[in-house]
């Protein structure tokens, strides 16, 4: 309808509009209107249904403080309404800097009752083609109005808030949105909107959030968000997208708990988010999807904040399925790989990252690529028979660091350091694994000197002291751990408690284990109140065993029930204790106390928690046929067989070992019971048990119930020597036993 014309230079604003610049005169391509304008170098006027009027006269009575005279001058020459001339003046006051003069101009303008004018001609629609030319003239005029009305309040509200006032801006800003609804009941159409109209709305829109969190008012920003993403504005797919992220960025960072969707906005069947964390993940992967679909370029922030937000809520295979979905060209193909090896890792699916990071290492790709080593080299330190290539990786490592990261050298050593300990235990001699054991002691010392303040390095420290029975040591890098991560690490106060009982301090690793958890929310709680009842049964209280298994329980079945939306895939979670394990414990104990009918309702409760064959069925008299299957099933829940060993049902006892056996050849409390029991059975099975009972010594060397049953089968072979080496080495280790391996806290 109007535009300011000028001899001087001047710029697009953020709607099409010309501002002041030193050169040469722009017009923003695309911007139009449905209404003549024009643009005189010679003279400044105002041109608004084909009247003209100079500029001039206006500014010089803006000049006087004679509002009210410049709103005449332009009602009356270019027949405008009060609103209309009103919101001239304030835009002209806006371009020329004058902001609080701008807010007086706009202060006059009664939104409400321009709104009430342009609700009936912007509703109506041309009726037959023989009216539609007049009709659409009057719907053009009618939307260049309400553009003009709502960028006078739009300005209002950025006047306002180049004030700093930004909750007044905020509410301004708010007006407009309100008002383009009752100016448009059923959202803006797709078509015959001005293209001013829906700029206007589509900044509007993304301002408003904005200048709420400018002003602290953090939920009224969500809920303009979540108004601006689910009403029907038409907005473009960039600007949808901006607001997308940013709203995303807001749900991650703020620190604020965003309430659910009001029941307005749900529709049947649709998913709801539940907090911050679940909505921002689902807006994210909105935005790549829109990439996907080429709705919108890529944005590799989009891609960052994602990752963050699925590895907060331990969903590394989401993450990992989201990248393997990215279209090909966006990364690298090795850093790919690096990524979703990242991925698989942190999902469990150790063997998946591994092939992945051998790509990416082979001579062909990226050999030398330090992160890519580090990471192949810490998942090899978690399989003994992966042990001695993660040996080589992190010796490469090591030699890249010296050249080109030093401060890395700590970390390949710390790496190297568990690689050697974990193949040790695979070693065929003892002299071997004897050297090779204190070699990953003198590499982890050496680590240390770079990484003293690792936690982690602490931690590690402590377990293979621990594991060497040097428990002096062990305790003091266990406190040390302890005071680096503030006591926020359940495995920290296990292994400490794990130590303390290996001293038979068993009533101050009870005190331990209590004061971590008052220290642990109640749903971590589950690795601690097993150690608890174990502590219970070493003190000789299987009452108090059993009220602690009994909660143990609750929680472990509480969780079971309580999924989240996002526990779609199993992840690998070394602080959680299974149900069917609290079951085997429960049964164990009350196999101790002799309550066999207990024990055969606790097994029976476990063998529910699986699917089992009709082989599987059993009668509740044939305990020894259910044993059987039971732990075929189950190889690991070898305890609860003494219950039958004790109650004389030997064979059947030997039976349900070897098939155990048979599932799992190197469980190692299988060896053990198989070699006592051989031992029984006169002086031709000696050999065999022998065999098994060295066997599991190869495999776990600090057994001592090993050690016990082999000095056992030496007496009874007239070995006296060796009996007594086997037994002193029983003995020792006797004292320096904890109820849980050290290994279990890693």
């Amino acid at each position: 309808m109007v535009l300011l014309n000028s001899n001087e230079s001047w710029e697009c604003n953020d709607f099409g509009r010309l501002e002041k610049v030193d050169g040469s005169t722009f017009v923003k391509k695309g911007a139009r209107s449905r209404c003549s304008m024009e643009v005189d170098m010679d003279s400044r006027e105002f041109c608004a249904n084909g009247v003209c009027m100079k500029a001039t006269e206006v500014e010089v009575k803006l000049d006087e403080g004679n509002i009210q005279e410049a709103e005449c001058s332009l009602r009356e020459g270019l027949s405008l309404n009060f609103e209309e001339a009103r919101a001239l003046l304030g835009k002209l006051e806006y371009q020329r800097g004058n902001v609080e003069s701008a807010l007086r101009v706009f202060d006059g303008i009664d939104l409400q009752a321009a709104i009430l004018r342009l609700q009936p001609s912007l509703a109506e629609k041309p009726s037959s083609k023989k009216g539609r030319s007049r009709s659409e003239s009057q719907h053009a005029v009618s939307q260049h109005a309400a553009s003009l009305v709502l960028e006078a309040i739009y300005l209002k509200a950025k006047s306002h808030q180049k004030l700093g006032r930004l909750t007044e801006a905020a509410q301004e800003c708010k007006s407009v949105l309100d008002a383009v609804e009752k100016i448009f009941h059923q959202g803006i159409p797709d078509v015959e909107v001005d293209n001013k109209l829906q700029e206007i709305v589509s900044n509007a829109v993304e301002l408003l959030p904005e200048l709420w969190k400018q002003a602290g008012c953090l939920q009224e920003a969500i809920a303009a968000y979540r108004r601006a993403l689910l009403s029907p504005w038409n907005l473009e797919n960039d600007c949808c997208t901006r607001i997308q992220k940013a709203f995303a960025v807001f749900l991650l960072y703020s620190g604020v708990e965003a309430t659910p969707p009001s029941l307005g906005f749900q529709i049947d069947s649709s998913y709801v988010p539940k907090n911050n964390l679940e909505e921002a993940i689902l807006l994210l992967m909105v935005l790549v999807k829109k990439y996907h679909l080429g709705k919108t370029k890529w944005d590799p922030s989009v891609m960052e904040h994602l990752t963050f937000a699925l590895s907060v809520c331990n969903q590394s295979s989401v993450l990992a399925n989201q990248v393997e979905e990215i279209m090909p060209g966006v990364y690298h193909r090795v850093d790919r790989w690096n990524s979703l090896a990242l991925c698989y890792s942190g999902a469990g699916q150790k063997n998946v990252a591994l092939n992945l990071l051998r790509k990416s290492l082979h001579k062909h790709e990226r050999p030398d690529d330090l992160m890519a080593l580090l990471l192949a080299a810490k998942i090899c330190s978690e399989d003994s028979h992966l042990a001695a290539e993660g040996m080589g990786y992190a010796q490469r490592a090591i030699s890249i660091a010296q050249q080109e990261a030093e401060h890395l050298k700590g970390v390949g050593l710390h790496m190297l350091g568990l690689c050697l300990g974990k193949h040790a235990k695979v070693c065929s001699s003892d002299f071997e694994r004897s050297r090779i054991q204190s070699e990953a002691l003198k590499t982890l010392d050496g680590a240390i000197a770079f990484e003293h303040k690792s936690s982690e390095l602490i931690f590690d420290l402590a377990v293979q002291y621990a594991e060497h029975r040097n428990l002096n040591a062990a305790l003091r890098y266990a406190k040390q751990f302890i005071d680096e991560t503030g006591g926020s690490m359940i495995k920290g106060w296990r292994l400490l408690a794990l130590i303390l009982s290996a001293q038979q301090r068993f009533s101050e690793a009870e005190v331990v284990t209590d004061a971590a958890l008052d220290e642990t929310a109640k749903w971590d709680q589950g690795p601690l109140l097993r150690l608890k009842a174990k502590l219970k049964i070493s003190q000789s209280l299987p009452m108090d065993a059993i009220e602690t298994y009994r909660y143990l329980l609750a929680l472990v079945q509480a969780q079971r029930k309580s999924f989240g939306p996002f526990r779609i895939d199993p992840q690998i979670d070394d602080d959680t204790v299974n149900e069917i394990e609290v079951w085997h414990g429960l049964a164990n104990l009350y196999s101790s106390l002799s309550h066999w009918k207990d024990a055969e309702i606790c097994l029976g409760k476990a063998r529910q928690l699986k699917e089992y064959t009709a082989e599987t069925l059993h009668t509740e008299g044939k305990n020894s046929i259910f044993l059987i299957f039971f732990f075929i099933k189950f190889p690991e829940q070898l305890g609860v067989r003494l219950m039958y060993e004790r109650r004389g049902q030997i064979q059947e006892a030997l039976g349900t070992y070897c098939g155990a056996l048979l599932i799992d050849p190197s469980y190692v409390p299988c060896r053990i019971l198989i070699g006592s029991l051989m031992s029984k059975m006169g002086s031709d099975a000696l050999p065999v048990a022998r065999s098994m009972l060295s066997d599991a010594l190869r495999i776990d060397p600090t057994n001592r119930n090993a050690w016990y049953n082999l000095g056992m089968v030496h007496r009874d072979d007239g070995r006296i020597a060796d009996a007594t080496d086997c037994f002193q080495a029983a003995a020792m280790l006797e004292e320096s036993d904890p109820i849980e391996s050290f290994s279990s806290t890693c």
